[in-house]
């Protein structure tokens, strides 16, 4: 079976480093430091859950959540905060489309259960379109098996 890839996008260095040892045997984790460099990984992988720290120089969060839904809207987004600012959590829910709000410090229960749980409806909405997808394709064979009856 294959591992979801998880995304984790935090300045500080030393939290990359604990989420890596904590869930890498379970997940096929990328970290980056910058919103930039995330948004570089999301171009170039299949990312299925992104979780990003609010406070980072550069991009914010949420800012950095926004611009991945330009570049592929698929992926769950989880958003991480040490800080109760309340209207970062409203701009992550209304701009950055989150599944999840967590704060930090983060416990592996809870983020475990959030990264299934969102990888969850990740994966019905993936076989929902594909399924919409045979269907097209189901629908267009038939129009042109029915044309060419008709002209026979």
């Amino acid at each position: 079976m294959k591992k979801i890839t998880v995304l984790y996008v935090d300045d500080e260095e030393n939290n990359l480093f604990s989420f890596k040892a904590t869930f890498r045997k379970k997940y096929n984790v990328m970290t980056a430091t910058n919103g930039n460099d995330a948004l570089e990984i999301i171009r170039n992988n299949q990312v299925e859950i992104i979780i990003s720290d609010q406070r980072m120089p550069g991009l914010t969060g949420v800012e950095f959540l926004e611009k991945v839904i330009e570049i592929n809207a698929e992926p769950m987004r989880i958003l991480l905060t040490g800080y109760s600012d309340m209207s970062a959590v409203i701009d992550a829910v209304n701009k950055g489309k989150i599944y999840h709000y967590l704060s930090k410090p983060w416990d592996q229960k809870v983020l475990e259960d959030t990264i299934e749980a969102a990888y969850e409806i990740y994966a019905a909405r993936k076989s929902t379109l594909e399924k919409f997808s045979h269907l097209e394709l189901s629908n267009e064979q038939l129009e042109f098996l029915l044309r060419q009856k008709l002209l026979s």
